[in-house]
């Protein structure tokens, strides 16, 4: 991709983490992208996200949480995972204004973490409203934190459930499940539609 940076390792109080920045000609914004708990930062939404962005004049940084840095699959707890995204954002602040976004546990990060970061909104991929088959374990309150414009792409048949809008919160409803490969094109939409109603 154009003006794709070298990964660099940044350190946070959990270990180090990792980004790889993909700048814009003209950048008006950085959107930080985090990975599913399982998964990397190659997964097909977030390279199409990252495309999109770029398109729209948005610079992207993939971030890897320091457990996968590591080399380990298991998702460290919450709170870890919040505060080595707070430095790798510190780490990145400047003159242009933060997004925050990831995919499924990565969307929760950036939702817990949104207010604190100081982000200008907020991009949740598959965002896992509560565990396959239990409802009644609802994470709703992650996604009604942020004080920001949000934007939840969902698969129609997603096992971890499918956030209603709300006032600030856009939902797109895609065909498909939790991967969101089944319909890229309209992945591609959503966010070229959403990112200039909050970059400007």
């Amino acid at each position: 991709m154009t003006g794709t940076v070298a990964p660099v390792e940044i350190a946070t109080p959990h270990g180090p983490a990792r980004i790889t920045r993909h700048d814009a000609a003209e950048p008006r914004a950085l959107l930080l992208l985090g990975h599913g708990a399982g998964g990397g930062v190659t997964a097909p939404d977030l390279v199409t996200v990252t495309r999109v962005a770029l398109d729209a004049g948005v610079s992207v940084g993939l971030v890897e949480q320091p457990y996968r840095v590591a080399g380990r699959r298991a998702p460290a707890p919450a709170p870890q995972l919040d505060a080595a995204w707070l430095a790798v954002a510190e780490s990145q602040r400047g003159e242009l204004p933060l997004l925050f976004g990831g995919r499924s546990s990565g969307a929760r990060v950036a939702c817990r973490t949104a207010n604190e970061g100081g982000a200008i909104g907020v991009l949740c991929l598959a965002f896992p409203e509560h565990p396959p088959g239990k409802p009644e374990k609802s994470r709703l309150a992650e996604l009604e934190a942020p004080a920001v414009p949000i934007l939840v792409v969902q698969g129609a048949n997603d096992p971890f459930g499918v956030p209603e809008p709300a006032e600030g919160r856009t939902v797109v409803v895609l065909r498909g499940d939790h991967s969101l490969k089944s319909d890229m094109p309209g992945l591609r939409a959503a966010v070229a539609g959403w990112l200039p109603t909050v970059v400007g």
